[in-house]
């Protein structure tokens, strides 16, 4: 299966995108104020830049303390075996689990980054056991546990404005 060239962007689109990530909740008329268009065509661009990959969804920030989410911990893995389907199964376990907030399959000396929100050590204990220990294809895994959130977040520069 072949992959889409990407969807080239003009300015309008970058200034939609821009607006976008700072309050997903603008209305289109406003939108269109902010780049100098129509409603409709805001509404063209943005089913547009949603069926094409570009937004992949519309969503809420929230504050992990406000929902008992004290402790940021950092996760460093590193397989047992590096077997395709093995990797595969480790990364699917990783993306079902919530407290799971990203995983990354890096190169370098280890195979994973995680970032979990867990409401406390015992649950981080708990989920390692479940996560690592009970897979059987983690060799190792080392802990950075975050003193302080400094800056979080998933918005994507937009360049070219």
């Amino acid at each position: 299966m072949s992959v889409p060239p990407p969807l080239k962007l003009d300015h309008y689109d970058l200034v939609l995108l821009a607006a976008l990530q700072q309050d997903a909740r603008v209305p289109q008329s406003e939108l269109g104020q902010q780049a100098h268009l129509s409603t409709a065509a805001v509404n063209r661009r943005l089913k547009r830049l949603q069926e094409a990959g570009v937004i992949e969804a519309f969503t809420a920030r929230l504050r992990p303390q406000a929902l008992g989410y004290d402790l940021t911990v950092i996760v460093e893995v590193k397989a047992e075996n590096e077997r395709a389907d093995l990797l595969d199964d480790l990364q699917r376990r990783f993306a079902a689990c919530p407290q799971v907030q990203q995983c990354y399959y890096v190169t370098g000396a280890w195979d994973f980054v995680l970032i979990f929100l867990v409401r406390s050590m015992e649950q981080y204990v708990a989920l390692t056991r479940t996560l690592f220990f009970d897979s059987g294809n983690v060799r190792s895994f080392s802990t950075l546990v975050a003193m302080r959130r400094v800056k979080t977040g998933t918005a994507v520069p937009v360049d070219g404005l």
